[in-house]
């Protein structure tokens, strides 16, 4: 049998205003339940749906587009990183320890565990003097690259904690104990400074406090954090544009340093994923120099849209509602969501195929299912009036 491309009936559209500042509530859609977003698609029978919800909003939190509830709760997971990574450069760690670009974006990732991600890594380490057995993000499932596990198994090899795809993230919060004079050993426990200052920063880009902040614990160990889906769009708009907060916005204060984050992240974006199969890097090669995507587990991704001529800046939010274990609902999601808001199109949405309908194949390659997205991500206007 061969996968069918018969189009299906499109879902019901919901939306509400977005959330503004402060903790993250709970909201559902008007119907109580997430939209269908994606189908999983045999032959031309559906053997499964995908719920999930889409917002965009521009740096102040205004609604651009929405389909779902802007308000659902998400945990943040690993798209906090690079608002977290505020406080290394704050502090002036890219100076202190003279950080290259590609050092900084691999800082802000959730990388594949690649050798060009260790040696990157590696070399942050010998320059700071400290060694890297102090990470402590574990080394479970990793690396994530299919081929540089495969290479390791085949060789005896046991990954370390550097190949973790949060390890760049922990040598960030390292190199600020570092500088601080703080320990290093307890890096990671939520009563450190450094844990004090992560939040700190982390408060600030989402405009909130730190005592407001609803934590939970990562898989890597450290501390999440829970927001609305609209304010973590929010925060991908100011990370997109980050000269462009109104003046007074207290996020005025970390807009060099968000600059500076997003311009390593532009320019390397194979250290932000991977060089294989990362839909985030692929995303931002097929888009140079307009997008900054991260996913983040539990199929959640924020998308920061740098603004052209042609239109201002703005942050997209996307959950998957059941977690997506294979990816395919929240790769079909991303793709088709920014296809609507105009950024993809003839050459650069040919790129992302693969991710547009992900396919699943036979032993013989053959394509016998797909996943396909067919969603309205309708503007605010006709929503709310």
């Amino acid at each position: 049998m061969t996968a069918s491309r018969a189009r299906v009936s499109h879902p019901a559209v919901s939306g509400r205003p977005a959330a503004r500042n402060g903790a993250a509530r709970t909201g559902s859609t008007r119907n109580g339940a997430a939209p269908v977003l994606v189908r999983q698609i045999r032959n031309g029978i559906v053997e499964s749906v995908h719920r999930g919800d889409v917002v965009e909003v521009d740096v102040t939190g205004r609604l651009i587009r929405s389909i779902g509830n802007p308000d659902r709760v998400v945990s943040l997971r690993s798209c906090v990183k690079p608002f977290g990574l505020l406080a290394l450069v704050e502090a002036g760690g890219i100076d202190a320890f003279d950080l290259s670009p590609a050092e900084l974006a691999i800082m802000a990732s959730s990388h594949s565990g690649e050798d060009i991600h260790v040696r990157t890594l590696q070399a942050v380490y010998r320059r700071a003097n400290v060694s890297q057995t102090v990470l402590a993000c574990g080394n479970e499932g990793m690396p994530l690259d299919a081929l540089t596990a495969a290479r390791l198994a085949r060789d005896g090899e046991r990954a370390g904690p550097i190949r973790h795809m949060c390890s760049g993230q922990h040598s960030s919060m390292i190199l600020l104990a570092r500088l601080n004079n703080w320990s290093l050993e307890d890096y990671w426990q939520p009563e450190h400074p450094g844990q004090a200052a992560y939040r700190a920063v982390v408060a600030a880009a989402f405009r909130t406090a730190p005592d407001r902040l609803v934590r939970a614990i990562d898989g890597c160990g450290i501390e999440t954090y829970a927001f609305s889906l609209a304010e973590v769009a929010r925060a991908y708009a100011f990370l997109a544009d980050p000269a462009s907060v109104p003046v007074g916005d207290p996020r005025a204060r970390l807009a060099a340093s968000m600059t500076r984050i997003r311009d390593a992240m532009l320019a390397y974006p194979e250290m932000v994923a991977g060089t294989r199969e990362r839909l985030d890097t692929s995303l931002m090669k097929a888009l140079p120099g307009r997008v900054v995507s991260k996913g983040g587990m539990e199929a959640l991704r924020g998308v920061a849209i740098v603004g052209s001529d042609r239109r201002t800046s703005s942050g997209m939010a996307l959950k998957i509602e059941d977690g997506d274990g294979r990816q395919r609902a929240a790769w079909a999601t991303t793709v088709e969501a920014l296809r609507q808001a105009g950024l993809l199109e003839g050459v650069s949405l040919r790129e992302l195929a693969r991710y547009r309908r992900p396919a699943s194949l036979d032993p013989h390659g053959r394509v016998v299912a797909e996943a396909i997205a067919e969603f309205e991500l309708v503007p605010v206007g006709e929503l709310i009036g």
